[in-house]
């Protein structure tokens, strides 16, 4: 992943089925009201009787196999060196894998919601290892790559605590939401990273691209200030891209809410309604036990 095309393939991924589950989210809320709403976590492209309806899960599966086997083969160089940051990434695709995987099997053979649970916990799994291994990368990232980096766990923080927030409030439309929002944000920030830190021509003024050679203590592509002034400086802009893009998918999602127009009446204006229906219903039954009675 240390190069452009390492950031904007699975950051373009990431951020392409986080917009499919933030339209499918807001679609469900809105045609099954807040008192029926599921959170799913993943959406058939058809129906569920067509044979494209598991098209996600293929497709996630068959780009973390992918992924892994590129990793491995450490791309572009295409040889078996064994590099542990190579490995690393591996490793966060294939806890992938393994959650798409068991949730394809489950849906294919069950075809029921028993084994929600253990797919929601697969799936913060896969946060929580990508966390793990961001934050002990045995590559040293430092200065402006490794403030990039530090964001990047904050995004997956969040990942990880609204997939477990989702895996036990499955109802819970809001920790659905922000779910999906975050799976985008990862996408996004992978792409301004490779963006930023691997061409040259967009690097912060004031720092320089440091091209590593050789064995995995150097820092490929590690981006170097010449000055404190130009560091803070770089940081500022980080912290500015990081509102932005953050910005956009916000604006991205009031658009999709407000594409589909209210039409749920809350559940507490219904019991109260079927309440007064059943104190009128009741009130000639009691009256009609008792005869008039006329005082001279």
């Amino acid at each position: 992943m240390g190069t452009l095309a390492g950031h904007l393939v699975p950051g373009s991924a990431l951020a392409l089925l986080g917009l499919w589950h933030i339209i499918n989210t807001v679609r469900a809320y809105h045609l099954k009201g807040p008192n029926h709403f599921r959170t799913s976590l993943w959406h058939p492209f058809m129906s569920p009787s067509s044979k494209l309806a598991y098209m996600e899960l293929f497709l996630i599966v068959s780009f973390s196999i992918f992924s892994i086997v590129m990793q491995v083969l450490d791309y572009p160089l295409f040889s078996f060196a064994f590099k542990l940051n190579n490995y690393e990434h591996a490793t966060m695709f294939l806890h992938l894998a393994i959650y798409a995987g068991f949730t394809l099997i489950t849906e294919m053979v069950q075809k029921t919601d028993i084994w929600f649970e253990v797919s929601g916990i697969l799936a913060a799994s896969v946060f929580g290892q990508e966390l793990f291994l961001l934050h002990y990368h045995s590559a040293d990232h430092v200065g402006l790559e490794g403030y990039y980096h530090w964001l990047m766990q904050l995004i997956v923080f969040v990942s990880l605590l609204s997939a477990l927030s989702t895996t036990i409030f499955p109802s819970s439309f809001p920790s659905s939401l922000v779910l999906s929002i975050s799976v985008v944000f990862q996408g996004l920030w992978f792409i301004n990273m490779g963006f930023l830190l691997w061409v040259p021509e967009l690097v912060p003024k004031g720092c320089t691209i440091r091209l590593g050679h050789g064995g995995d203590s150097d820092m490929h592509g590690a981006v170097m200030c010449g000055t404190h002034e130009a560091g803070l400086r770089a940081r500022a802009l980080a912290n500015l891209q990081f509102s932005w893009i953050l910005g956009g998918i916000l604006i991205f999602v009031g658009f999709v809410c407000s594409f589909y127009p209210k039409k749920v009446t809350p559940r507490v204006q219904s019991i109260e309604y079927e309440r007064l229906n059943s104190r009128v219903a009741e009130i000639p039954l009691s009256v009609a036990g008792f005869k008039p009675v006329n005082y001279q």
